[in-house]
């Protein structure tokens, strides 16, 4: 007997999981379909040998504080940044810097004296952002009308209510690169690379590209500041792992799915998403099972989605080219390490960003599709694990695979490290590669992309995931997008999850 659901969701991911929480919640009949044996997609706590469970891809991040509120996940986001962790760029001297006005007052009081009043506007353009995340883009230039640019009347208003000085400096620094950005704030290019580390973060941008003033807010405000949060704001701790871990996310929204109703099934990998006179009725497993829904969320990246899931032949013509040139372009790999202790990193959240430069020739490597011999590197320590987010190692490699090349990214990001730590290599007792090939293959993302697709200025607000389609609709009726690559995505925190609930309402 057929099943008959009214929303499938494709993808476990933790927007997957908000929409189906805010559906069952509504009274809808719903099922969420994982390929893998667990849940959480990128946003996972993993086990890789005893003792040694680490965040796989995404090592911090929460939730938007309304969906913590909505779906009754557990504490503030307030409570939770209490135990956010120190900013620390390695310095080759020794002298590691931490951002704040009294370690950066060390290298150049006058960039200390002005700390404050950046850290404002960042956080007030952050807002400014969030206000944009949540609001339904139009779908220009098509169908213009007042319902379809409700979404861009929202953006107004509260740039409007930001004041006339940061409204302007706002809506300037998002094309700006951010060199030129923190240009105009600091002195010091130790303070400056620092920051802009944090602009390229997850990207395969230079703090020399047009729009990474942008890419600096929007990490600014998924971390709701320089580091990521360690600490979820979610409770009460899930079983099977690590204290803290960024999985305790997508745990708790799976408890909450079941909770209102919904229903979530692992090893259930969908092949085909049926599809009848261009109306989506449901989805085909890959051990052939058909289950029928009135509606389709795909969490999934819109690449897969549409070219795979759907097929080209679905499609218009001129929808499948833009869908086929979204910018993907992943240049990310993690390098996990279990140490005996004592390795001498400090607690917190590291990066190697000697320099603008520095930063700038590590991505000079990937537009040439070659791994960065001295990259950028953001470290989270946690006890005896360290987790090494490695940037730049492009998914396209001129020569070479990576079956050839997997071994290389790991030597590089310990050696490097062990500039700064020396007792570092004599500490670890095993250690995890996830190459951007195994981002692809493991965890579903398209080319490695973290983010479903580039954020960058032509790839964003009513542009993404292309122009004409950014309201979460697809060519195909009862089909949506509710993953990162849709408006509001890039990172953890749930708004494109929550945005398409607000459509379907």
């Amino acid at each position: 007997m057929t099943q008959t659901y009214h929303t499938i969701i494709i993808g476990a991911g933790h927007n997957g999981l908000v929409a189906a929480a805010y559906l069952a919640k509504q009274g809808k009949k719903v099922l969420v379909l994982e390929r893998r044996a667990i849940v959480g997609g990128s946003v996972v706590t993993e086990s890789f040998g005893y003792g040694f469970a680490v965040d796989s891809v995404f090592t911090g991040g929460s939730l938007r504080a309304d969906i913590v509120r909505d779906l009754g996940l557990g504490t503030s986001e307030k409570s939770a940044r209490s135990t956010r962790p120190a900013f620390i760029s390695l310095q080759p001297d020794g002298n590691h810097i931490t951002l704040d006005a009294e370690s950066i007052k060390r290298v150049s009081a006058k960039d200390a004296a002005r700390w404050p009043e950046f850290v404002r506007f960042m956080d007030k353009s952050a807002k400014i952002l969030e206000k944009a995340y949540s609001s339904i883009m139009p779908r220009l230039p098509m169908n213009f009308g007042l319902k379809e640019g409700f979404g861009l009347m929202e953006l107004g208003l509260a740039l409007k209510f930001a004041g006339r000085k940061d409204m302007l400096n706002f809506i300037r620094a998002l094309p700006m690169t951010a060199q030129e950005l923190l240009d105009e704030n600091f002195e010091s290019d130790a303070v400056k690379a620092a920051v802009a580390s944090v602009a390229i973060h997850g990207f395969t941008l230079g703090p020399m590209s047009a729009g990474t003033g942008y890419t600096l807010i929007h990490n600014w405000m998924n971390r709701g500041g320089l580091t990521p949060l360690r600490l979820p704001p979610i409770s009460p701790k899930m079983g099977g792992e690590k204290e803290g871990g960024i999985g305790e996310i997508t745990s708790a929204l799976a408890n909450a799915v079941k909770s209102f109703g919904g229903e979530i099934r692992v090893n259930a990998e969908v092949a085909s998403i049926k599809i009848e006179n261009q109306i989506a009725k449901g989805v085909i497993l890959a051990n052939g099972e058909e289950i029928s829904a009135d509606v389709i969320l795909s969490s999934a990246d819109p690449k897969h989605t549409l070219l795979k899931l759907v097929g080209p032949r679905e499609l218009p013509p001129e929808f499948v080219w833009h869908v086929q040139s979204i910018k993907m372009r992943g240049s990310v790999a993690k390098v996990h390490l279990l140490t005996k202790g004592k390795h001498g990193l400090p607690e917190g959240t590291l990066v190697v960003a000697p320099s603008i430069k520095y930063l700038e020739k590590a991505y000079d490597a990937a537009k040439y599709g070659e791994i960065s011999e001295k990259p950028y590197l953001e470290i989270s320590a946690s006890g005896k694990t360290i987790s090494i987010h490695f940037q730049f190692a492009p998914y396209q490699l001129k020569n070479g695979s990576w079956s050839m090349e997997n071994r290389k990214v790991e030597k590089l990001a310990i050696d490097t490290l062990a500039e700064y730590f020396p007792n570092l290599k004599s500490k670890i007792v095993n250690r995890k590669l996830i190459t951007p090939l195994d981002l692809e293959q493991t965890y579903g993302l398209t080319e490695g992309d973290l983010n479903h697709g580039q954020l960058m200025l032509d790839q964003f607000l009513f542009m993404r995931p292309i122009p004409g389609w950014s309201n979460h609709k697809t060519p195909i009726d009862n089909l949506y997008l509710c993953g990162s690559g849709v408006h509001g995505g890039g990172g953890v925190s749930g708004v494109a999850g929550r945005n398409v609930a607000k459509i379907l309402k």
